[in-house]
């Protein structure tokens, strides 16, 4: 947990009262605040869930960006981390280190690199991890093997398949056949298995559709096991899947790793979709504190929290406890509107919490997360990897 007062002194007040009841109202807005209590039950649940199939849990460490949460997930029964980008590994690599975490970290990075730079800095990483990289081009795996040149233990790396999702990976069998030849011609790379995330499937409403979506991407990602294994190959790694996915791509077998990542907070646009479903079970962890700065006007308020406090790619956030009543519009970049009704009477210095409506872009946008239970602030933890996107 970091010293938020040496960088911020206007928190001092807070920490001064850290495991007080009331502190949370001491905390300047607007801010990220998680409870404690909920995010414990989150990663026990999506552990337990995991473990009662026999299968692999990589959490994906993009949407909470912290050493704190990703040390939590990793003694809590973790096989290791997934990583969207090479300096977002490097950054809570480091961080884990550095804070005595003892034994090696086995990550993954989910994202393909491209270029000498990149590939180079791969190879650094992997001097302080274990570390499993994926490709989808031939070209990416000659980056590799350069960068590594004659090295004692081969760097481990996945064919990207894509699922449906279109974004990496290769388009099918006979691609992902060239790529997995390639890595067999180097000696300082080891094939070691697939990926296919869906990112297309998290946020289908409905189980029977998002079932059928999956299913279909299942499909395809067992196409390309089949036609690798029948060319000789072993496919020990099979990962991929997501918060919304997590409980149908166990019912659907081809996997033997899990890589879900926004279980962990959750936000508005999952609770739309998920609703009911098994994998909607998971507490919305996260919120957004803000202030009412303004209340002169009869029908809403102006709050402290606008365009910078929030990912606004999903539409607007909810306003806890008053769901049915209130609604939130974005109102600058520094203010929202928070509309209030006959039922909803808000004063200025009122204190709000924002349902986020995307978590993983929100939390990018914060130093820390308050770690709170009940009102009472029982801790700081850094968002250590923020803006690591390169």
């Amino acid at each position: 947990m970091t010293e938020v007062h040496s960088r911020r002194p206007a928190f001092g007040a807070v920490i001064d009262q850290l495991g007080l009841p009331g502190s949370l109202r001491l905390i300047p807005t607007p801010a990220l605040v998680c409870d404690i209590d909920l995010l414990t039950a989150n990663l026990a649940r999506m552990a337990d869930t995991a473990a009662s199939a026999a299968i692999a849990l990589r959490p994906h460490v993009k949407s909470h960006k912290s050493a704190y949460v990703a040390r939590r997930q990793l003694e809590g029964g973790a096989v290791g981390l997934a990583c969207a980008k090479l300096s977002e590994a490097e950054v809570l690599v480091e961080r884990l280190l550095a804070d005595g975490y003892e034994p090696r970290i086995s990550v993954l990075l989910t994202s393909p690199i491209a270029g000498a730079a990149s590939a180079k800095r791969a190879s650094l990483l992997a001097e302080r991890c274990d570390l499993t990289v994926v490709v989808d081009h031939p070209q990416g795996v000659d980056e590799l093997s350069a960068a590594l040149g004659i090295s004692g233990n081969p760097l481990s790396v996945l064919c990207d398949v894509d699922v449906g999702l279109g974004r990496t990976g290769v388009v099918g069998p006979h691609e992902a056949l060239a790529v997995v030849e390639r890595i067999g011609q180097s000696a300082s790379l080891r094939f070691a298995g697939v990926q296919g995330y869906g990112g297309h499937l998290q946020h289908i409403a409905g189980r029977d559709e998002r079932r059928s979506a999956a299913g279909e991407s299942a499909h395809r990602l067992r196409a390309v096991i089949e036609t690798l294994e029948s060319n000789g190959h072993r496919i020990p790694l099979r990962t991929g899947g997501g918060t919304g996915t997590s409980s149908l791509d166990i019912e659907l077998g081809v996997l033997n790793e899990l890589q879900p990542g926004s279980y962990v907070f959750m936000d508005r646009e999952y609770r739309d979709a998920l609703g009911d479903d098994v994998e909607g079970g998971f507490a919305q962890s996260l919120t957004i504190a803000t202030t009412v700065i303004s209340a002169n006007r009869r029908d809403f308020v102006t709050v402290d929290a606008g365009l910078k406090a929030m990912a606004t790619d999903a539409g607007s956030p909810l306003v806890v406890g008053h769901e049915q009543e209130s609604q939130y519009h974005f109102f600058g970049d520094e203010h929202g509107l928070v509309s209030t009704g006959p039922h909803v009477t808000l004063g200025r210095g009122d204190r709000l919490e924002l349902v986020p409506p995307h978590c993983d872009p929100t939390v990018d946008r914060y130093d820390f997360m308050w770690l709170v239970r009940g009102d009472v602030v029982v801790g700081v933890a850094d968002v250590d990897a923020r803006g690591c996107s390169q």
